[in-house]
């Protein structure tokens, strides 16, 4: 490692501020410069702890054109923390590319951990937590955002999204369309005073956010699908199609013959050497 600063990526609070750590308090003592998303935000953080920083502008507007400036000071030995409004830094917030070009050219980096809003909603929502895909927030690009949905239909994975307020109507509509009416939860507001957490199917949602918007930062948490359910599609998506067309639909997809053959004669519930004798001009 480069014998100069070191970066800190600090984790604040996503809301109550006694959820800040000592280490990230200690470490935001400690530094010579504080990189923050928005430095009004972060001066409130700082002024509850009484801390004294100089603080430069991070976000994502000016983040390529800062690293430079951020290796500059790194390199003249200064110790440097990266915040976000709240929560982990990079997560859906600015500073992936610094610690990529950081860890590409060994600079030290440190982790402060601290909250997250996924963590803390997740825990809460009611739906299965031991494995989950994050989305974070969707593109407001149609055609990108159509496609990343479609991507997922068939995850079997808890899905969780992040959200603004004035696009969660426009947001659980698409994921009715694309997704199905599925079980999820609304959570905003985390560690807040208003935290609320809504638990419904979408189209029930829908209706509540219609007939009353709901404000502040919010996740959604939506059921993966059913395993069963989608075994079950797969196999009568496929029990039509013929053992030929099976078998080479399987090997485009990296199986080889001998295993593609067995798969198609367990979809179409004949005896392997049946399809075999079907297939015997398939290179």
């Amino acid at each position: 490692m480069k014998n100069n600063g070191i970066l800190y990526i600090v984790g604040t609070p996503i809301g109550n501020l006694k959820d800040i750590t000592l280490r990230a308090i200690e470490t935001l003592q400690n530094v010579d410069i504080i990189l923050a998303e928005d430095t009004r935000q972060t001066l409130k953080l700082l002024n509850h702890f009484s801390i004294k920083k100089q603080m430069f502008s991070y976000h994502r507007h000016n983040e390529k054109e800062k690293i430079n400036q951020v290796v500059g000071l790194l390199d003249e030995g200064k110790n440097v923390a990266l915040v976000s409004d709240a929560g982990m830094p990079i997560i859906s917030d600015p500073g992936q590319e610094l610690v990529q070009f950081l860890v590409k050219n060994n600079y030290k980096i440190e982790v402060i951990p601290g909250v997250t809003a996924i963590t803390t909603s997740i825990v809460k929502s009611a739906i299965d937590s031991t494995r989950f895909a994050f989305e974070g927030f969707l593109s407001v690009n149609k055609k990108q955002r159509r496609e990343r949905l479609e991507s997922i239909v068939n995850e079997t994975r808890t899905i969780v999204f992040y959200e603004a307020p004035h696009k969660l109507l426009y947001t659980l509509k698409d994921l009715l369309i694309y997704l199905g009416d599925r079980n999820i939860c609304v959570a905003r507001e985390l560690t807040k005073l208003y935290e609320e957490f809504i638990y419904d199917t979408t189209s029930n949602i829908i209706k509540r956010v219609e007939e009353k918007p709901l404000k502040g930062e919010i996740v959604i948490i939506v059921k993966g699908k059913n395993e069963q359910e989608l075994k079950e599609e797969n196999t009568k998506k496929y029990i039509n199609k013929s053992s030929t067309d099976l078998v080479k639909e399987y090997m485009e997809s990296g199986i080889d013959k001998k295993e593609a053959i067995k798969k198609a004669a367990k979809i179409k519930g004949v005896n392997k050497n049946e399809v075999y004798k079907e297939c015997i001009s398939i290179k």
